[in-house]
C-alpha cells in the first residue's frame, strides 16, 4: 500500500527536500551568495541592506528552479537587473551566470564539508516502490544530483536521472515548466497519467500539475501545506513514510 491511485506505474521524485535534506544546504548557499551581493551593493549605492530570507525568498523565487533562473527570479523581486553573462563566467563576475557560479561553489563547499544522509522515510518508500514493481526516477534542477545520490547511498534505488546536466543537454525548460518530468516519464516508458510526482517545491508541484500527471504528492518539510495544495498537490505529507500506511486514494473516494 503506497498511498497512490491504482493506475500509477511510476514514481518521479524531486531530490532536494524529498529524498535528501539538501534543500537546507541549498538555502544556506543561496543566502551566503545573495547576502554578500546585497551587502556590497548597499555599500556602493546607499540602499538599505535587506537580507535574503532562507525560507520565504527561497520557497518563492529559487526552490526547484534551475540555478540561473533562481538567480534571475530573486534579483527581479528586488528590482535588480544584471547582464546575463556567459555560462563560463567566473564566480567573481557580477552577472547572472557569475552569481550562479558563486552559489554553486558555496553549495559544493557545504556539501563536501557536511555530507548528506537521506530521509529515512524516503528510503523506506523507495524500497517499497521497488518491491512493488513501480518504475523510479529522480527529477532535479541540481547539477550535483548524481553526486548527492551516491553520497546518500540511494543511487541503486533510482532507475533514471533527469538533472540539471540532462536538462541542459536536452534543452529542457526548468520547473515550473513540466519538461523535465515529462522527459523522465518518457525514459521510464510510461504516460504522464500513469506517473506520480513527489515534490516539496511550489514550482515543482506546478510542474507536476501542468504536465498532466496522474498524482502529485506535496512534501511539506517547512510548513507550507496550504501553498502546496494551492499550487496543485493532490495530497500533502510531511514524510513519504506517511504514504505507506494510506489506502488507495481512489478506493477512498
Amino acid at each position: 500500500m503506497l498511498g497512490l491511485p491504482a493506475g500509477v506505474r511510476a514514481c518521479l521524485f524531486d531530490l532536494d527536500g524529498v529524498l535528501t535534506p539538501t534543500a537546507a544546504v541549498h538555502a544556506a548557499a543561496w543566502k551566503e551568495l545573495f547576502d554578500d551581493f546585497l551587502r556590497q551593493r548597499a555599500a556602493r549605492t546607499g540602499e538599505k541592506f535587506r537580507p535574503f530570507d532562507p525560507v520565504a525568498d527561497y520557497d518563492e523565487y529559487v526552490d526547484g528552479r534551475p540555478r540561473a533562473d533562481g538567480t534571475r527570479s530573486f534579483l527581479a523581486s528586488r528590482n535588480i537587473t544584471l547582464p546575463e553573462g556567459e555560462p563560463d563566467d567566473p564566480p567573481d563576475r557580477e552577472t547572472i551566470q557569475g552569481l550562479s557560479a558563486r552559489k554553486d561553489a558555496a553549495f559544493s563547499r557545504r556539501l563536501h564539508h557536511g555530507g548528506v544522509e537521506p530521509y529515512e522515510g524516503s528510503v523506506r518508500y523507495l524500497q517499497a516502490a521497488r518491491d512493488a514493481g513501480l518504475r523510479r526516477a529522480v527529477v532535479s534542477a541540481s547539477k550535483h544530483c548524481a553526486e548527492i545520490l551516491r553520497t546518500a547511498g540511494i543511487d541503486e534505488l533510482i532507475e533514471e536521472r533527469v538533472d540539471g546536466i540532462v536538462a541542459a543537454r536536452e534543452g529542457l525548460r526548468g520547473k515550473p515548466a513540466p519538461d523535465t518530468y515529462l522527459y523522465a516519464a518518457q525514459l521510464l516508458g510510461v504516460e504522464p497519467a500513469a506517473a506520480a510526482v513527489f515534490e516539496d517545491a511550489l514550482a515543482g508541484v506546478e510542474a507536476g500539475r501542468a504536465g498532466g500527471f496522474g498524482y502529485v504528492v506535496g512534501v511539506d518539510r517547512v510548513g507550507q501545506s496550504d501553498a502546496l495544495r494551492a499550487h496543485g498537490a493532490d495530497v500533502v505529507v510531511k514524510d513519504l513514510a506517511e504514504l505507506l500506511d494510506r489506502a488507495d486514494p481512489e478506493a477512498a473516494r
